[in-house]
């Protein structure tokens, strides 16, 4: 499936619900969350029937987002049936990792093959202020019950924002020396609730690369990756350093999402939508619509021109 740029699209990002268990102050507001009415969500059954078409078409990556797809009932069995959908190579999930510890074992037997982890501190009480409430005790216990899975490589991403981490930059980085796993650095994007913040707070990801000296640039296997990766000499895990402002990598997406509501988006940094939840409800052709959808995906997004969108992205998919 190409979109008319000669892209292939073979990824696909499914926001489970837009709810979530925490509400970190970048993303959600503390108060005045519009419940969405279960009428408008698609069923598990529904996003399980849509997947089943992209495959069909040619994506072999799906990865399942929120708010907080954990806290979606059912998604060990929604889990299971997508893994044995022939033509899927990689099924992943994007978490905050409070309910990891519970659902680690159920995910990867079910045929979860790894997870990215949201943890923008280290320090317990910074955790508490930034997410409203959570406890880092249980992200941290959720990474240890990904690791004794086998959810791996766990990759973390961690939301770089001015006046908050960027002390703890050295502290991510040190993680990396012992542990097989892959830190993160994402630049704050001016998406929804954060576009209130991105201006006062937005650090360039230069700053990683001017405070540890010693990373070294690793090989870029996978040009689709919006990450360009690094290593500390003789390090484990890698630092990979994500620049959607300072730094485009339109010309490699490969991806689409389709938000809980069952919204297609082309482009994250896009106000357009197709509606695929009414036009399954109506039994029309899936199949013929997405194909025509993706030819309309935008060559590349214009967040360097101020064009930003109003959805934040607990309601789009992390």
């Amino acid at each position: 499936m190409k979109d008319s740029f000669g892209r292939t699209i073979s990824y696909l990002r499914i926001s489970l619900t837009d709810l979530c268990n925490l509400r970190c102050k970048y993303c959600m507001p503390e108060k005045g969350v519009c419940k969405v009415e279960h009428k408008d969500v698609l069923s598990l059954e529904e996003i399980y029937e849509v997947a089943k078409v992209f495959v069909s078409l040619g994506v072999n990556k799906i990865r399942l987002t929120g708010g907080e797809p954990l806290t979606r009932k059912g998604i060990v069995g929604l889990v299971d049936k997508i893994a044995k959908l022939d033509g899927v190579k990689d099924l992943a999930m994007t978490t905050n990792g409070i309910l990891l510890k519970k659902y680690a074992r159920d995910l990867k037997l079910a045929g979860l093959r790894r997870v990215n982890i949201s943890l923008d501190t280290l320090d317990e009480k910074k955790y508490s202020q930034i997410t409203r409430g959570g406890r880092l005790k249980d992200v941290l216990e959720g990474i240890e019950a990904a690791k004794s899975e086998g959810l791996t490589p766990i990759k973390i991403n961690t939301v770089l924002i001015g006046g908050f981490n960027v002390n703890e930059i050295e502290d991510f980085v040190n993680l990396t020396k012992t542990e097989e796993i892959d830190i993160r650095f994402i630049e704050l994007m001016p998406i929804g609730e954060a576009s209130k913040w991105a201006e006062e707070n937005f650090v360039s990801n230069e700053v990683i690369l001017n405070k540890v000296s010693a990373l070294e640039k690793v090989e870029r296997l996978d040009p689709s990756s919006p990450a360009v990766y690094y290593k500390l000499p003789y390090a484990k895990g890698r630092v990979g350093i994500i620049n959607p402002i300072s730094c485009k990598f339109c010309e490699y997406c490969n991806r689409v999402r389709l938000t809980s509501q069952g919204k297609l988006k082309l482009c994250l940094h896009s106000n357009e939508e197709i509606d695929l939840k009414d036009k399954l409800r109506k039994g029309e052709n899936l199949e013929e619509i997405i194909l025509n959808a993706v030819k309309s995906k935008p060559e590349s997004h214009h967040l360097e021109d101020g064009q930003y969108i109003s959805d934040s992205m607990y309601q789009i998919g992390g």
